[in-house]
């Protein structure tokens, strides 16, 4: 056993033994923890601050994950997807969440391996410290961002911000871009659910004049709309065109 383990150990003791102690008081007065601990507090006390680094970048993953990646276009089309077809809870929110999360990750995949390549592997290794990897680390969301908001978007949020767009040699700042992209990922994504749920609602209707002109008022429209659309959309492989043509929307 190590030396540290040995302090450690011996602390651990002697504070259970502070604590079930009749005199809990004179022994907790009399325990010099300072004493027993390991030398090197700069050396852990800096160990705590990138622990603590760590826990709040993943505390605040999710939200990266929404903002600076392509996670918001595939959601919101997967859910114009499910509302078009007329279904309430098939697909599952897990499986579309889950669908959404994996071609982001597919999508994402080249920006996220240049990042760890110029950033976080020299980190880790200890060859740059953590302020010039977090430019590093940045660059390729940052690139993947340009290529995809809109110069309208940017500039509404630099004009609000009273900054130029582009005043930055490295592009705009992250407080102006990242709202801006989150902006065009909405509406691109909007304007995609419109083009899916177009065709739905065109066989929602035919189906509602069909019923109507034969005198079927008791029948519910969507009681035979939703297997034609179901089945529409096996017959044109949906999946794989709906799948692919998100994807290929980033090229």
């Amino acid at each position: 056993m190590t030396s540290k383990a040995v302090r450690a150990a011996l602390a651990s003791g002697l504070l259970l033994a502070a604590a079930f102690s009749p005199v809990a008081g004179v022994a907790a007065e009399g325990l010099d923890l300072g004493a027993l601990l390991p030398g090197g507090g700069g050396a852990m006390s800096g160990r705590m601050i990138q622990l603590l680094g760590a826990l709040t970048i993943l505390s605040i993953a999710p939200g990266l994950l929404v903002m600076a990646t392509s996670f918001t276009r595939f959601a919101i089309a997967l859910s114009f997807l499910r509302a078009g077809l007329g279904l309430q809870s098939t697909p599952a929110n897990l499986v579309l969440i889950s669908l959404a999360l994996f071609m982001t990750f597919y999508v994402m995949a080249p920006s996220a391996e240049k990042a760890w390549e110029t950033g976080g592997r020299p980190l880790v290794e200890g060859k740059i410290g953590e302020a010039e990897a977090f430019t590093r680390m940045s660059a390729p969301f940052r690139e993947f961002m340009l290529a995809n908001v809109r110069e309208k978007d940017l500039r509404l949020f630099a004009d609000l911000r009273k900054v130029e767009s582009s005043a930055a040699k490295d592009g705009p700042r992250l407080d102006v871009l990242v709202p801006a992209f989150m902006t065009s990922e909405l509406r691109r994504g909007f304007e995609i659910g419109f083009l899916i749920v177009v065709p739905f609602l065109a066989i929602d209707i035919i189906v509602a004049v069909i019923t109507m002109s034969m005198g079927m008022m008791m029948l519910p429209p969507t009681t035979i709309a939703l297997p034609a659309k179901v089945l529409f959309f096996i017959l044109m492989d949906g999946w794989n065109l709906l799948v692919g043509s998100l994807i290929r929307s980033y090229g």
